[in-house]
């Protein structure tokens, strides 16, 4: 047994292995994140012979060349949470944080571990695409959101709660109306200055020219709702600059979503469990890929318990001696991103309250026995996960056992 701990870094991993007894078979030694740098590191490990395995933390996305690399030569790599390095304490008390202290304490897990590590192997390239897509979704989204909130916050000084005026969804290239509005009437001035007449001819030049629907009634509506504001900002260039340019950072940051979530459906149906996933009750076109890219393949995880765990909507479990906690948080381990999109899919079931799904009878359940918001709704996302990971390693599997060119 020879036991590689690879402590790694940007640029650059510290290797060690070890065998039982702590026995040092190769001494600490870094190599550069390189073609030549891996190449050798990987001919040292294949040095040591058949029954050898190595092991690194995934950190990032510092560890991915890496570990493809030791891959491709068919080295037995895996690739584990910091967290079990952590918690594992490396068999000393003295605290000790050097490349090489690290990468001792990665091979000493390994060989107290060795018959519980698991193969790497890499994601394929559409599922790893999709998940980087939508991890950039998600920044991006944080971005929209105070982009928005400031626009509105701006906005209420001119024209108290005109985002409020206008209930069309976004298009599909991610443009607002009622961001595309303040963009032109800017101050309720711009409107309650002019005759109605003359306003609702401007609006009807503005709709025609932008692609909206004209109506004579929301022009009206429009005109009387500019009226009796008192406004903390006068009109006049500089809160014209800001408002502007406010509504036209929002705009654009709004059409990059829209081209990321194009980019991320594209992705997606190309995955063969596409169709089961959007056939769920309450994944919709924009959750399926988020859904799909967070929790890549199924097969991944040798039962159902493991992808709950790897959500973090697992209860916690607080035993000892005669003490029982009966009550735990959830162990919030997973991806924070994943917990999102479920909360978003129970959040469907409960407004919509299909009665012959699984998950909302379950949810209800929870509900009538006086458990609060967040339990049952935790609860619920427990729920479908089970549900989600029984259809989709079906389909995964039926698509497998399919002859190559068979539809």
């Amino acid at each position: 047994m020879n036991a590689v701990g690879i402590d790694v870094s940007k640029g650059k991993s510290t290797m060690m292995a070890l065998q039982p007894m702590n026995k040092v078979v190769l001494r600490a030694r870094e190599y550069p994140h390189t073609e030549v740098g891996l190449e050798q590191m990987a001919l040292a490990i294949l040095g040591l012979g058949e029954d050898t395995r190595a092991i690194m933390e995934a950190t990032g996305r510092y560890h991915e060349p890496v570990a493809a690399a030791l891959h491709e030569y068919g080295i037995h790599v895996t690739v584990i949470n910091p967290l079990f390095i952590k918690q594992s304490g490396g068999g000393s008390i003295r605290k000790v944080k050097t490349d090489k202290a690290d990468a001792r304490k990665i091979a000493k897990y390994a060989l107290d571990n060795w018959t519980d590590l698991r193969e790497y192997t890499p994601m394929e390239a559409i599922r790893e695409q999709l998940k980087l897509s939508s991890r950039q979704y998600n920044l991006y989204m944080k971005n929209v959101v105070a982009l928005q909130n400031n626009l509105i916050s701006l906005t209420d000084k001119v024209f108290p709660g005109v985002n409020e005026l206008f209930s069309s969804p976004d298009r599909a290239d991610g443009s607002q109306k009622w961001v595309d509005f303040v963009m032109t009437f800017w101050h309720c001035e711009c409107i309650n200055l002019a005759s109605e007449a003359t306003f609702t001819e401007r609006y009807r030049k503005w709709c025609k020219r932008k692609g909206y629907h004209f109506s004579q009634r929301k022009a009206a509506e429009l005109y009387m709702d500019s009226m009796g504001h008192i406004t903390t900002l006068p009109r006049n260039s500089n809160t014209k600059l800001l408002i502007t340019t406010a509504a036209r950072e929002l705009a654009s940051a709004k059409a990059t979503l829209a081209v990321l979530r194009a980019e991320m459906d594209r992705l997606a149906r190309q995955l063969p469990e596409y169709d089961t996933v959007r056939a769920m009750y309450g994944v919709g076109e924009r959750t399926a890929p988020q859904l799909m890219a967070e929790i890549g393949d199924v097969r991944r995880f040798p039962r159902r318990s493991s992808i709950v765990s790897f959500a973090g909507v697992d209860p916690a479990v607080d035993e000892s001696g005669k003490h029982v906690s009966k009550s735990n948080p959830t162990t919030k381990r997973g991806s924070p991103h994943l917990r999102k999109t479920l909360y978003q899919i129970v959040c469907t079931y409960l407004k919509k309250s299909p009665a012959d799904e699984p998950v909302y009878q379950f949810l209800d359940k929870k509900r009538a026995e006086g458990k609060p918001y967040f339990v049952y709704m935790t609860a619920a996302q427990n729920k479908f996960l089970r549900i989600y990971y029984a259809r989709v390693k079906e389909c995964l599997t039926a698509a497998d056992a399919r002859e190559p060119g068979e539809n």
